[in-house]
């Protein structure tokens, strides 16, 4: 099996993921995504996350009653994972690799999460294997959900916001015309546009259902989300609930997520 790159082992091991996502910003994602996976769950429903991290959806979905695989390239996330499942889960934690899959069998899951791999794949034949493995153990008329980070709020946020623009070695990775953002594993994350994700799927037999942001504004304002009171915060999730499929607004979004039915 391919070891994750030191890079990758580096941020994982000392970034708590957990923390992010319960903290008010995180859940705002994470509340989004759990919003969209319960409209495609039924009983008896089985449930592959790939990349899943330290469990945070896996764990959520197993004490719901599903019948969950997760699969984690990172050895301190497989042994938190471990460690934090409790008897009575129906919960199967495997450590892989999203581009390889061999040790699952064909058309197995009827919901596939991949809600971190291609954050860190840097060529497109890496993503267009890492799409394909995920298929092929997807039932046909199954499910999968693929996030992306968007490539503008990077632009924004970290480019423009930061002023990282000035620094030689981040404006030798932006496009100048088009200001699109290319990586490599030291930079951790692939940024994505709408287009670009298009391009990806044209190569499977698959079907759109969803394609929306799973943040939006949030980390634009993440201190007065921070301080927003119980009340405030749920007026919040609803508007970001009412507006993440717009396409007038989805690009906005920090987190991308994309939903399609196997054909």
């Amino acid at each position: 099996m391919e070891k994750a790159n030191q890079y990758l082992e580096n941020y994982y091991n000392t970034h708590d993921e957990d923390r992010r996502l319960l903290s008010r910003t995180g859940q705002v994602e994470y509340v989004v995504t759990m919003e969209y996976i319960h409209r495609y769950l039924f009983p008896g429903c089985r449930v592959l996350e790939i990349g899943a991290g330290t469990g945070r959806y896996s764990h959520a979905l197993a004490k719901e009653g599903f019948s969950v695989t997760a699969v984690e390239l990172v050895e301190r996330n497989v042994e938190i994972l471990n460690a934090n499942t409790k008897h009575g889960e129906d919960l199967t934690v495997l450590q892989g690799n999203a581009k390889d899959l061999s040790f699952l069998e064909d058309e197995r899951f009827d919901i596939t999460l991949l809600l971190g791999p291609m954050y860190h794949l840097y060529t497109e034949e890496e993503q267009i294997q890492t799409l394909s493995k995920a298929l092929r153990v997807t039932k046909k008329g199954g499910k999968v959900f693929a996030a992306y980070l968007n490539n503008d709020a990077t632009v924004v946020q970290f480019c423009f916001g930061k002023g990282m623009l000035a620094d030689e070695r981040y404006k030798a990775l932006v496009e100048p015309e088009t200001f699109k953002c290319s990586s490599t594993p030291a930079e951790l994350f692939q940024m994505y546009r709408k287009e670009d994700i298009d391009a990806l799927m044209d190569h499977f037999n698959v079907r759109r259902l969803h394609y929306l942001g799973t943040d939006m504004f949030t980390l634009y304002m993440p201190e007065a989300v921070e301080k927003m009171d119980d009340e405030l915060f749920s007026e919040y999730l609803r508007y970001v609930l009412s507006i993440c499929e717009r396409e007038d607004m989805a690009g906005v979004t920090n987190h991308i997520l994309d939903i399609f039915e196997k054909l």
